[in-house]
């Protein structure tokens, strides 16, 4: 199992209406091998927040079939081939590399993306 993060920088005080795209996958949660995607905030300093989109997968495989899939493409406004080496745009609704606030310049500061093994998980504790 794999844990895939997008870390994506986001000029501060924008990160709530980013995460609203979120809120409607378009597609991933019908992936083979996709298992969850969680939505994380972080309050950064004066200039920036961030929000990390985390997917987990059955498999690396089963991303890279996401990431190279027709869906993807569609998903984030691409033509042609996609890469899950880091790209920076897993995850990312089609227009928000391109998200501006009137007046104000791009409120998309950059992304990371992350791979990350999932060694071991503990079951939730039962009430």
């Amino acid at each position: 199992m794999i844990l895939v993060t997008n870390t994506i920088k986001i000029k501060a005080g924008h990160a709530d209406a980013v995460a609203e795209r979120f809120m409607n996958p378009k597609g991933v949660q019908h992936a083979p091998g996709f298992v969850r995607m969680e939505l994380l905030k972080t309050e950064g300093t004066e200039e920036h927040d961030e929000l990390k989109v985390c997917t987990t997968w059955e498999s690396r495989e089963a991303f890279d079939g996401w990431v190279n899939s027709d869906a993807f493409k569609e998903a984030h406004g691409r033509k042609g081939g996609a890469s899950a080496q880091g790209g920076g745009q897993h995850g990312r609704p089609a227009s928000e590399g391109q998200a501006e606030q009137a007046g104000e310049g791009p409120i998309m500061l950059g992304a990371k993306l992350t791979i990350h093994q999932v060694l071991f998980t503990h079951p939730q504790e039962k009430a």
